[in-house]
């Protein structure tokens, strides 16, 4: 897949400096709860994994699904010392699926920071994480400013619609362009 993050980036992303601008708990905290399902296609190295399992708890769960081997090795490393790997379930994507058939109607929050950009379909990305919401399962969609510009993110934020989610207004993020997508 041309565009693709390279694996060794990852250990950069997963920076805790990012944390000054980018909080994952203060992004994340508005939507969700002890025992929800996450899922978070693209998590690299885990920046925002590990909140996402502080935040689901013993009883959640949190599905990783990304497209290269070391990246979900350097989220395992990172969850094992954060003692959190418990909460995690790393799977390996194909350049054609994410692979979650399993997960219909099961995911009741979806981040997808900084990937979408990536994808050379976008509708079919839509179209599985529409299929794995649970009812009122909500998607927090966001892409790097510096990288994607307004009509291309808006682009994206259509082929989230045409998939049958509806938009709401995302966060304020540094550094990024953002919306929510749920189902209707």
């Amino acid at each position: 897949m041309a565009g693709v993050c390279p694996w060794w980036l990852g250990w950069i992303l997963a920076s805790p400096v990012r944390k000054l601008f980018q909080d994952p708990a203060r992004i994340l905290a508005p939507y969700l709860r002890p025992g929800m399902t996450a899922l978070e296609p693209g998590p690299g190295m885990g920046f925002f994994t590990l909140e996402l399992a502080r935040r689901v708890g013993p009883a959640g769960r949190v599905i990783a699904v990304d497209l290269q081997p070391q990246m979900l090795a350097g989220l395992r490393r990172r969850a094992e010392r954060a003692g959190l790997l418990a909460r995690i379930e790393t799977r390996l994507a194909t350049p054609e699926a994410l692979g979650l058939g399993d997960l219909a109607g099961a995911v009741d929050f979806a981040l997808a920071f900084a990937v979408v950009h990536e994808l050379p379909d976008q509708a079919r990305f839509f179209a599985e994480i529409r299929a794995a919401l649970a009812p009122g399962g909500t998607v927090l969609f966001a892409e790097p400013a510096g990288h994607v510009k307004e009509p291309e993110f808006e682009a994206s934020v259509a082929a989230g619609i045409a998939a049958g989610l509806r938009r709401a207004p995302g966060p304020a993020v540094a550094r990024s362009r953002t919306a929510l997508l749920a189902l209707p």
